[in-house]
């Protein structure tokens, strides 16, 4: 458990503030989840360092390749990494129980596009969630995969696993120049998948090693790195613990500072079927969703009807919709949902009218004073 005393030697105690001050009702509940992180890179050991610091409870870690010193601009690991020709994975793991040694590491170090190795990590994301803190120890597929991957082979595996596991997901990469990234949530069904939206080389099928530069390699630059990464773990966050807005789409382009945000739809035409199949999965179980949280919440107190007027042939009818209470489908009651522990909205003491239940109120009292001089 996350201890909320205020002292210089508890770890947690900033982070259970954010508790005191109503900002995350839940925050203790991170010891609770487990995330997967594919690719331990520039942005990848960004996200890991600061879900650690978070505290979450278990942290899966994807990668293949050894620390380099070329890492060094942009990642946590150091030179001592780099000459004792430690893989990523056992050199994050070391840091990150140095940093925190309550977060349980596991480190995976493979290539997950190869076929034997992608039916090892669906194993892993599918039986290896459970923490430490689970009051049922019984295998379980992990909360959350983010993927901090640097081609495209593997954000298609990555994509696949997901869909067959339906498995929630972010995407996200930095531009070869450096000056560029994004952030992409994924759900399957409900979002677009990897393939419902490819790049350009991805869709015209062209291979990416193709077209890379011999030259010269990839620029990398912290701070991009460090900008796109502190979305992505705020994100994850949002996720995981059911506060504010997770995004659908962010993008980053550093020369102007500029943020553009979208959302993405699923295409109903995606190449993947098993996507297309998902589609009609979450179409089912938002409408049933929506149908028991309907059906759970108090009925609505019955107002009288707003009264008529036949001044100049007008009818004024109130459109304010409060007799249809809204329910959103957010991606963490979607997660609850398929835990079994959806709760409907709770009933609010006394609801503020609508600015359209005013708007109507006002247009009722102006007509009545026009018929009034009329008589």
């Amino acid at each position: 458990m996350m201890d909320d005393k205020v002292n210089s030697e508890n770890p947690y105690s900033r982070l259970m503030a954010i508790k005191k001050m109503g900002i995350v009702k839940n925050y203790d509940e991170i010891r609770q989840k487990s995330v997967a992180v594919v690719g331990i890179g520039g942005i990848g050991s960004v996200v890991v360092d600061h879900l650690t610091r978070c505290g979450i409870g278990k942290l899966i870690i994807f990668d293949y390749d050894k620390v380099e010193l070329a890492n060094m601009n942009r990642s946590f690991y150091t030179p001592k990494h780099a000459r004792e020709n430690l893989s990523k994975t056992d050199a994050a793991k070391q840091s990150l129980n140095e940093i925190n040694p309550d977060v349980e590491i596991i480190p995976n170090n493979f290539d997950i596009t190869t076929l034997e190795n992608y039916e090892r990590m669906s194993n892993i994301l599918q039986t290896q969630g459970t923490t430490q803190q689970d009051v049922n120890q019984t295998p379980r597929k992990v909360d959350l995969v983010i993927s901090c991957v640097d081609n495209h082979a593997a954000r298609h595996a990555v994509n696949q696993v997901c869909l067959e596991l339906c498995l929630c997901w972010f995407e996200s990469g930095v531009s070869e120049t450096a000056i560029s990234g994004h952030v992409q949530f994924m759900q399957p069904g409900a979002t677009a998948c990897f393939e419902c939206a490819p790049p350009l080389l991805v869709a015209e099928g062209i291979d990416e090693k193709s077209i890379k530069r011999t030259d010269v390699c990839s620029a990398s630059l912290p701070t991009t790195m460090g900008i796109v990464a502190g979305i992505l773990s705020q994100n994850a966050l949002k996720y995981l613990l059911g506060f504010g807005e997770v995004i659908s789409y962010i993008g980053y382009n550093a020369l102007k500072d500029f943020f553009p945000a979208i959302p993405i739809q699923p295409n109903l035409t995606c190449s993947n079927k098993l996507c297309v199949q998902r589609q009609a999965e979450w179409a089912a179980t938002k409408e049933k969703m929506v149908s028991e949280a309907k059906a759970a919440a108090p009925a609505p107190e019955k107002k009288e009807s707003a009264p008529s007027s036949q001044f100049a042939g007008i009818e004024i009818i109130d459109e304010s919709g409060e007799a249809d209470q809204h329910f959103e489908v957010t991606p963490f009651l979607y997660r609850q949902y398929q835990e079994m522990t959806i709760e409907p909205p709770a009933a609010k003491d006394k609801e503020e009218p609508s600015e359209s239940a005013q708007t109507v109120q006002d247009f009722q009292a102006l007509l009545r004073q026009v018929q009034k001089k009329g008589e």
